[in-house]
């Protein structure tokens, strides 16, 4: 155990600062300060020494430089149980710092703001207080450092219990969070100058020149644990919530949770396929999620037919299912999904940009079932995706191509009508949201059958025309890639499909065509494959 007698505070978020001061002040702690810290502590009535005291020299060049000075960080980094260390302190007048409050302005926060310029980001680049940090988390056998509003309790409590001493157990656990504090920041620097930065130097605008968007060559994420999961994918996995330190937009994982019980793996997975389909489309559209694959998904004039049209492509597969909207949710919309939800349709959550009052109620009287709020649609941003391979990671742009009539190459022999044009285009900007392969069938723009991930494009295409029944005569079919022989549509044909949108680019396309024509079908090219694997 070991004595906090002086300490040292400079926090850019005051949050509860003055009970943990006043805990130090009561207890004879001598506190060192700077800057607005200083006055905070000094308005609330409590004994600060400034650090330009207490080393005899001004902050200076424009306050980069306060904290920077060997009797600040002698003071962190002197080892108490070095004879040689203690000589030198003494010989040099320098005192023990036993303790260091200190948090940093979010890096984020700051350049965030429109008209942030580099030279502004730069100078709000702090270099004494993650200097302090790594010194104190370094000593942690000696120093303390704390980093969080959310520590101050539990310090003043084992402070309370042990005659002002804190534990080494407990200083190192504050130094781990401390390294994690400083690497965040580090981290949202990086990021910026990496990205944001670069573009201001070159005066290129990455989003439109996608041939000079190099990936960076290193890549540092950081994540902060929202909360333990009751488990994994299953049961026997342990399982946790770690999400971004601010949100890129609106998002399953920074989505308002109104009601229902605390969200598992398994939801905020659907949740978030359901709210990336939901994205893509202007109409009211409703998707209905099952282990990451859509089962129904349409657009209509009411938000409350696309969940009726939604759930008839496969009422069996939706027990069970997530639900997502792309508009706010009214008190009919609500109704209509209680109907369903009454009449044997098992919905384990909800997601859209919003909810009415009435729409809220009643759609929360299923006291268990997650419902989540995800705000504006208009605002998202798009971000990289990242996927983990064991000893990697595999980074891409996300997949936001998409088609309009004019630039679909009629191959066939009978050109598709305006109405299937309209389907064609709905069903390639919702197949994209399948697991490959995938085969989608539609009318109008409703799902009528769904194949999903299965290994070859004629089972995929088999499946689909099954779940369709009947309601495959007359849809028009959209694949995510290629058909690399003319079965598939063989097999499109005998049950009734008039129009196929699809990528195009086989070595079999030339008979491929043929069949379509054969069977009267109408097809059309987008030279644009959709995999999602």
């Amino acid at each position: 155990m070991r004595k906090i007698e002086r300490a040292l505070i400079s926090v850019y978020d005051k949050t509860h600062l003055l009970d943990i001061a006043n805990a130090l002040a009561q207890r004879g702690v001598e506190i060192l300060s700077t800057g607005g810290t200083a006055r905070h502590l000094r308005d609330a009535g409590i004994d600060i020494l400034d650090v330009s005291d207490y080393t005899g020299f001004p902050e200076m060049l424009d306050g980069r430089v306060k904290t920077l000075h060997p009797k600040i960080h002698g003071g962190l980094l002197a080892e108490r149980d070095n004879a040689e260390h203690n000589a030198q302190m003494e010989a040099h007048r320098i005192t023990p710092i036993d303790m260091v409050i200190c948090n940093l302005y979010p890096f984020e926060a700051t350049v965030a703001k429109p008209d942030m310029t580099l030279p502004e980001a730069i100078e709000n680049i702090d270099i004494g207080g993650p200097t302090m940090l790594r010194a104190a988390a370094k000593n942690y056998r000696h120093v303390a450092v704390l980093t969080e509003a959310s520590q101050y309790p539990q310090i003043v409590s084992e402070l309370d219990a042990n005659d002002g001493c804190l534990s080494e157990e407990r200083r190192f656990e504050l130094a781990k969070a401390a390294f994690a504090h400083t690497a965040h920041y580090d981290t949202a620097i990086a990021a910026y100058l990496t990205d944001d930065a670069s573009a201001l130097i070159t005066g290129v605008d990455k989003a439109e020149d996608s041939e000079t968007d190099e990936f960076a060559a290193d890549l540092t994420l950081h994540f902060k644990k929202e909360r333990t999961l009751r488990y994994g994918e299953n049961p026997h996995q342990r399982a946790a919530f770690y999400r971004t330190e601010t949100t890129p937009g609106p998002s399953a994982a920074w989505a308002n949770q109104l009601s229902g019980q605390p969200l598992s793996f398994n939801n905020l997975l659907d949740l978030e396929a359901a709210l990336e389909i939901v994205k893509d489309f202007e109409n009211p559209t409703c998707a209905i999620i099952k282990h990451n694959n859509p089962c129904g998904l349409a657009t209509a004039d009411t938000l409350q037919d696309a969940f009726t049209n939604a759930l008839e492509c496969d009422r069996t597969s939706a027990f069970g299912s997530i639900v997502g909207l792309n508009r706010k949710v009214t008190i009919q919309a609500a109704n209509t999904i209680r109907e369903a939800a009454q009449a044997g349709v098992k919905i384990d959550a909800i997601i859209a940009p919003s909810y009415t009052e009435k729409a809220l109620r009643a759609l929360s009287r299923v006291k268990r079932r997650p419902i989540l709020e995800a705000g504006s649609l208009s605002a998202a941003e798009s971000v990289l995706q990242i996927r983990n391979i064991t000893g990697g990671a595999l980074v891409q742009d996300p997949d936001v191509h998409d088609i309009e009539a004019e630039a679909l190459q009629v191959v066939s022999k009978r050109k598709p009508t305006d109405e299937e044009i309209n389907s064609l285009l709905f069903a390639w900007k919702a197949c994209k949201h399948v697991k490959s392969n995938c085969i989608l069938l539609v009318h109008g723009t409703q799902s009528v059958g769904i194949g999903a991930g299965q290994m070859s494009r004629v089972d995929a295409a088999i499946i689909a025309i099954r779940k369709a029944d009947e309601k495959a005569k007359g849809a028009v079919l959209a694949s995510d890639a290629y058909f690399p022989f003319p079965d598939g549509i063989e097999i499109a044909g005998e049950a009734g499909i008039t129009a196929i949108i699809q990528p195009g680019g086989s070595v079999n396309d030339a008979p491929v065509i043929e069949t379509a024509d054969a069977y009267g079908m109408a097809m059309v090219l987008t030279g644009v494959r959709h995999f999602r694997h």
